[in-house]
């Protein structure tokens, strides 16, 4: 049984490796979430009723036109906000899913997340909440902003059961403001939206002097079989609902953020053998992971 769940383990995440253009080289794949979540993510995109590429037609959601119909109103309540100096970054480790954002200077304000919606977003956009409570199947949604001169690096988002939508709210308008996704371009426009599957491989930058502010939102991925509905939406209720993070106090911390600031002290000592002596950290971390596969499978073969 322990060599089928690591055959599995090595199959999918081939899988996850190959399916895009724009790959991890092999130490970088093999330490990513993406490796790990690899034989959660297959079934979704083998499930999946929408195209298997970087970017999705929005036609499959027609509920989203509501959105866009009202962007403006829904910008002016970001405005609001931001005059309020409320879209920020964390100034506490609370936020696992964003935290490595946060020190080039992206900032957010969740609306929701895979649950009920914030108290604070209520308070401040209700309208906005009003539309999104007519959008059922979007899972989660925030403001965020792209700060002039910044940018994100590579990444995947770990959870192939759910699709990255953005609506334009206030952008450069400029093509040097963009999200590259699996190699392809697209950049952002007031009043535009685009979506795509964020478990490729992505960046995105602004090398304009003004800062760019969207909403954005995790679509529920629209699958096949009774099975594989109920998988998507009990994963999202149990563990992706866990990395709930709060704008203000009133706002729900999930249990995933509530550990995040002790497990990140192990990071911190991490970072701090890296900067001390880099051939040692890896040494150690490959170690580490060698000893993790070995207890788990290996212990009584070799």
């Amino acid at each position: 049984m322990k060599f089928i769940i690591l055959y599995s383990l090595i199959i999918a995440t081939i899988i996850v490796h190959y399916r895009g253009k724009v790959r991890y080289k092999f130490f970088r794949q093999l330490t990513d979430h993406s490796t790990f979540m690899a034989p959660i993510n297959v079934p979704m995109y083998a499930l999946s009723e929408v195209e298997n590429k970087p970017y999705i037609k929005t036609d499959y959601f027609p509920e989203l036109a509501a959105l866009r119909a009202n962007w403006e109103t829904i910008r002016d309540e970001a405005i609001l906000l931001e005059r309020e100096e409320l879209i920020k970054g964390s100034d506490k480790y609370n936020d696992i899913g964003f935290n490595s954002f946060f020190r080039r200077g992206w900032k957010r304000f969740y609306l929701k997340w895979y649950g009920n919606f914030h108290p604070s977003a209520e308070k401040y956009c209700p309208k906005t909440v009003e539309l999104l409570k007519n959008t059922p199947h979007i899972k989660a949604a925030m403001f965020a902003v792209l700060p002039a001169g910044s940018q994100l690096m590579q990444h995947r988002d770990p959870y192939a059961g759910s699709l990255r939508y953005h609506l334009g709210l206030i952008t450069p308008n400029s093509e040097n403001c963009n999200i590259v996704v699996d190699g392809q371009s697209y950049a952002w426009k007031d009043g535009e939206d685009v979506m795509f599957d964020e478990t490729y491989i992505h960046h995105a930058q602004n090398q304009t002097d003004i800062d760019r502010l969207i909403l954005f939102c995790d679509v529920e991925r629209p699958v096949k079989t009774m099975f594989g509905r109920g998988w998507n939406r009990f994963f999202g209720w149990f563990v992706m609902s866990a990395a709930a993070s709060p704008n203000m106090g009133d706002d729900k911390t999930g249990n995933l953020n509530k550990i995040f600031k002790y497990v990140y002290s192990i990071r911190l000592v991490g970072k701090r053998l890296k900067a001390y002596n880099e051939r040692l950290y890896y040494a150690v971390k490959y170690v580490l992971m060698f000893l993790i596969v070995y207890a788990l499978f290996l212990r009584h073969v070799i």
